[in-house]
């Protein structure tokens, strides 16, 4: 999902400018068309998020310095942006002091506009991030820290708000690299157990002879090389939360005293005399399916349903694809403020598109390794496709969309395949349309076997099907005489085949145009495609 930008401005004309510079930068826009709109915009409906709102100081009744104001005695953090045909030295900075992030004069420049945008969004994310950083260092993760906009991961945290009012046991349960602990660390931050320890053991990295000595504690001299006594996790947590990640890992000997320990509250140290008392919130996670793991004889049944009293399923990455640019933008300000890449701020639109066409086995950790890894290697002030290419070697989209043309020879020549039916033999190819020397981007090139017959004095075939014919979804860039179509007419033909990819589904088109909903519907009626999208409605 990209950035939602609101616009505040009482002029119809300035707001409809506004709204086609914002979004041929790639945001999402909403617009208010006086003061007392937009804070009922923002205030009447909190779970409606904008990254960033651009106000207009002079407008009737409410103005924007009464906004601003209003807006201090709120929880919404957005920067805020001012723009007044007014000038003066005063009123930026009274705006400034009233909260606002930067002021423009009206009429402003697009590409003043877009350099504001980028750099009130780029300070947020950082604040954002250095937030997130300090209450992780702090062990102070909350549910706000989670970044997520999808309404699968939306459940997951309002179950999380649940049961984290009481000390029942909890299981979270999903792949690798989802954030399980992020999610039992919220859960710990949001209980009245949050100043107290939350100690985390990873089952699945203990040798088996040490699991019971570290979870529960041994006695000095309890067996060979026990030479100081150890009090274990459980009386680490005594008071707090014990996390136990991959807890289908536990050997069986281990899950009895397990058992023990959630049934009695009390623990057995190895060569101790007695037992030991002590309070826990239990908070488990696996990624494997522990109800095959009973089946099997590796998990006791009886400890399964101990732990299985609030079970929480985290989502996959690819069931939530809506958060890929969001956790994009929030892992290159923290990798790009941790390499030195202060002028390192924006990723492209393309790139998102690409991340959020992969399926992502590996999660989110894979996703935070992936946009690390493009943070070193960019030698630009933006992430591009080209940062990411072993996601577009793996989604058949981008894996071979744009062919280098080697310089032809007598052997091997190259000719630009025709992507419409074609009822008569192909016109020879002209000059302007052969591949130029020096490799020169084309469209989907490919060498003609010298021993079959001439194509272009092949004789008339039936029209393939639109599979057979583009099977990779590429574009005619010439039209039958060599030349350049017009932009209108490839962004016609974009837009027209992207309502066929994605069945007329209006918000999947307009999310992998990266474009915003209202200028999805202008364009359809500026080029005549409405007519198309109301039929295929009504079929």
């Amino acid at each position: 999902m990209n950035e939602r930008i609101l616009i505040v401005d009482d002029d119809p004309v300035q707001r409809r400018l506004l709204e086609a510079v914002v979004e041929k930068s790639g945001f999402e826009t909403a617009c208010a068309e006086n003061g007392e709109q937009a804070l009922a915009i923002l205030q009447e409906n909190p779970s409606t998020h904008f990254d960033l709102i651009i106000l207009d100081l002079v407008m009737p009744n409410l103005d924007g310095m009464g906004v601003l104001q209003a807006l201090q005695k709120t929880d919404i953090k957005a920067p805020i942006i001012v723009q007044t045909a007014h000038a003066g030295i005063d009123t930026a900075v009274n705006a400034m002091r009233a909260g606002a992030f930067d002021f423009v004069i009206k009429p402003v420049a697009p590409e003043r506009l877009q350099v504001a945008m980028r750099n009130a969004l780029k300070v947020n994310a950082l604040e954002d991030e250095i937030t997130r950083i300090r209450s992780k260092r702090d062990g102070n993760l909350s549910f706000k820290s989670i970044i997520s906009s999808s309404d699968t991961m939306g459940r997951v945290i309002n179950l999380g708000q649940r049961a984290a009012k009481s000390h029942i046991p909890i299981l979270i349960e999903g792949e690798s690299g989802v954030g399980k602990e992020l999610i039992a660390k919220a859960i710990q931050h949001a209980s009245d157990r949050s100043s107290k320890p939350f100690v985390t053991v990873n089952c699945g990295a203990i040798p088996d002879n040490l699991v019971e000595s570290i979870l529960f504690g041994h006695e000095k001299g309890a067996f060979t090389g026990a030479n100081d006594k150890h009090i274990g996790k459980f009386v680490e947590a005594n008071g707090g939360t014990l996390f136990l990640d991959e807890v289908g890992e536990l050997p069986l000997d281990t899950q009895v005293k397990l058992l023990r320990a959630l049934q009695e509250g009390e623990i057995d140290p190895v060569g101790a005399a007695k037992p030991v008392k002590v309070d826990f919130r239990l908070i488990s996670a696996t990624n494997k399916d522990l109800i095959q793991l009973v089946k099997d004889g590796k998990f006791r049944e009886d400890l399964y349903y101990r732990l299985n009293v609030f079970p929480i399923r985290v989502p996959p990455l690819r069931d939530r694809k809506d958060d890929i640019p969001a956790l994009t933008r929030n892992f290159l300000a923290r990798f790009a403020a941790e390499e030195g890449r202060k002028n390192l701020t924006h990723v492209t639109p393309e790139a998102l598109s690409l991340l959020q066409s992969y399926d992502w086995p590996g999660n989110i950790r894979q996703l935070e390794n992936t946009v690390f890894r493009a943070v070193v290697l960019c030698d630009s002030n933006q992430l591009t496709v080209d940062e990411f290419p072993q996601i577009a070697s793996q989604v058949s989209a981008f894996s071979a969309s744009i062919v280098k043309a080697r310089s032809p020879n007598p052997s091997e020549l190259a000719y630009v395949e025709q992507t419409e039916p074609q009822s008569a033999p192909s016109m020879p190819a002209s000059p302007a349309s052969q591949p130029e020397a020096g490799g020169h981007e084309t469209i989907l090139t490919r060498p003609i076997d010298p021993t079959a017959p001439d194509p272009r004095h092949a004789a008339p075939s039936p029209a393939p099907s639109a599979q057979q014919q583009d099977p990779w979804g590429f574009l005619r860039l010439l039209d039958e005489q060599g030349n350049i179509r017009p932009l209108a007419e490839l962004e016609a033909e974009i837009i027209k085949r992207a309502l066929e990819h994605h069945d007329y589904r209006m918000s999947d088109v307009a999310r992998r145009l990266a474009i915003g909903r209202s200028t999805l519907y202008r364009k359809l009626k500026e080029y005549g495609l409405d007519q198309a999208d109301d039929n295929a409605a009504a079929s």
